[in-house]
């Protein structure tokens, strides 16, 4: 057997046992990914995906077992490759971070552009996504660092800390009669069209169960996953908006004023997210500590053997 065969089965799994789009993404051709996975089954003597005539149609119960062992061999590999780089390279290295719109455009300028006066030789890649895709990146290892407000303490396969705490803000122009209504109130914000986060994003999950817990039903007039966005449609008279409070910080003009929402939709907390049991290099501790002084690498490298699963902010 050989790590070969190992990413073939592991690709397979990773595209809904579509061997030619596996094929496609490891730059080779299906029928060797065909022939690697049917003779690493004969060496086990076992079938790891169950067929119909040439097509793969599920994975079977040891094949389960089989990509459990793979994944932890390839996550070693990934181990070994970075503390190769750790130490023959201590300063040197790209960062590969994964994070949301809102995180990208207003809380990680400050961090990253720190981490390069600290690290020059670091290069920085930003990959962008929806809080589950930041997680499908960690799980894949496309980035060793994630940061979002949803979903990510879901994963058991991540290791996940709070990072910081924000509210929602309401979004006005400065006529609006909400602009000037000393009390907010959900009912008000109800009767108006809203423009606020998709679903999957910044806190929305959030929005929606404070007005559920109300029983109120506020129509939505524009959803987006751009916090830019929701105030250009705000601006226009589109509706009333709700944003992240980073969104609003030294970033607003005068056409728009920001009302604070936490004390009636509560507050949120952004996580950082690493992947269980991979191998941090010094400067991937560095960031985190930058993101928050509460994220210290002895904190983190205690998490990541599992001795700490949360903490108070």
């Amino acid at each position: 057997m050989n790590l070969h065969q190992f990413r073939f089965v592991q690709e397979a799994a990773r595209r809904n046992l579509n061997l030619t789009e596996a094929a496609k993404a490891l730059h080779t051709s299906q029928p060797g990914v065909s022939k690697a996975i049917i003779e690493l089954e004969q060496e086990l003597g076992i079938d790891i995906f169950a067929r119909h005539g040439k097509r793969l149609k599920r994975i079977t119960e040891p094949g389960q077992h089989v990509l459990k062992s793979i994944e932890v061999i390839m996550r070693e590999i990934g181990n070994l490759k970075r503390i190769g780089e750790q130490f023959s390279a201590q300063d040197h290295g790209t960062l590969s971070i994964a994070t949301t719109h809102t995180q990208a455009r207003y809380v990680l300028p400050v961090p990253v552009a720190k981490l390069r006066e600290q690290y020059p030789q670091v290069n920085i890649s930003l990959h962008q996504g929806s809080p589950d895709q930041v997680a499908k990146m960690l799980l894949d290892d496309t980035a060793e660092i994630g940061m979002a407000t949803e979903s990510l303490a879901n994963y058991e396969d991540l290791v996940t800390l709070p990072c910081y705490e924000w509210q929602h803000m309401l979004v006005v122009a400065p006529d609006h009669p909400l602009a000037k209504k000393k009390h907010l109130h959900l009912e008000d914000i109800a009767k108006e069209p809203l423009i606020t986060y998709h679903p999957s994003f910044t806190g929305r999950t959030r929005i929606d169960a404070a007005f559920a817990s109300k029983k109120l039903h506020p129509r939505i007039a524009l959803e987006a996953i751009d916090s830019d966005v929701i105030k250009t449609y705000v601006r226009l008279g589109l509706g009333v908006g709700i944003v992240a409070e980073m969104a609003v910080k030294d970033d607003l003009s005068g056409d728009l004023i920001a009302r604070p929402l936490g004390d009636i939709l509560g507050k949120n907390v952004s996580r950082v997210a690493f992947k269980r049991g991979a191998y941090l290099r010094n400067f991937v501790y560095q960031f985190a500590e930058l993101l928050s002084d509460r994220l210290t690498p002895a904190l983190i490298a205690k998490a990541m053997t599992g001795h700490v699963n949360d903490y108070e902010l």
